[in-house]
């Protein structure tokens, strides 16, 4: 399976997306639009992005009734991305119809991956306990919802790279473990919880990683990219 750097651009307009894209002139990568952006600049960001030869992960995180979201995806499908997602906690039900939305609207180049959240990575066992009302261990909702996601067709989850390793066992090497809560070990946790380094993240068998703002905020962004991805390859360890 293709293991791929995922590079978050959490920007809140197209111009400090082309401004940080400048860095990478000629390359092409692999990159996530998520609510920030997409809501400020709609389809045409991924228009601009595709226009340079980016492959694109829309991480809007679906979670609505099923009918709502099987229209949603059914016109989502038309943007061509190569990944997007929903909320596993909809259910059943509701990611089913989100799968059947993609696949009626996609065009010949094929449907999108669909990948279902488990729990962000920002939530700790202890605000699920206290906040969410959820009284079952951390990882045995992350493995429950990864379950119901694969049961319902989806090709595999966001989740925490510590959790991949179950949910490999599991699930299936195929399974995709998409893994935010990347940092470089000196890096700042900010408003993550569950994080780990991008050679640990590859150990622990997560399929792809999504990094933000250890790229996006170096002083020299592709320089950081490019050690990120040596050590997320295990060309180097820390």
């Amino acid at each position: 399976m293709r293991k791929s750097l995922i590079v978050a651009l959490d920007f809140p307009d197209r111009e400090k997306v082309s401004a940080f894209l400048a860095n990478f002139k000629g390359e092409k990568l692999y990159v996530k639009v998520g609510m920030e952006l997409f809501y400020q600049e709609g389809p045409d960001i991924i228009k601009f992005l595709q226009d340079q030869g980016h492959d694109i992960f829309l991480d809007l995180k679906l979670h609505d009734i099923p009918h709502t979201v099987h229209q949603a995806m059914r016109g989502m499908a038309k943007l061509g991305v190569t990944m997007t997602n929903v909320h596993a906690a909809g259910g059943k039900e509701m990611m089913r119809a989100a799968l059947e939305g993609l696949e009626e609207g996609c065009n010949s180049n094929g449907r999108p991956s669909l990948i279902a959240v488990t729990q962000l990575t920002s939530t700790s066992e202890t605000r699920m306990r206290e906040e969410l009302l959820i009284e079952r261990p951390l990882n045995d909702v992350v493995l429950h919802y990864a379950t119901n996601a694969k049961e319902s067709g989806l090709d595999g989850v966001v989740c925490s790279s510590l959790e991949a390793p179950f949910l490999t066992q599991k699930l299936g090497d195929t399974f995709k473990k998409v893994t935010p809560g990347i940092r470089m070990k000196d890096d700042d946790k900010a408003d993550q919880s569950r994080i780990v380094t991008p050679s640990d993240a590859w150990k622990l068998g997560a399929t792809e990683i999504v990094v933000g703002r250890s790229i996006t905020r170096a002083q020299d962004p592709k320089q950081a990219y490019l050690k990120i991805l040596q050590h997320w390859q295990g060309v180097e360890t820390i």
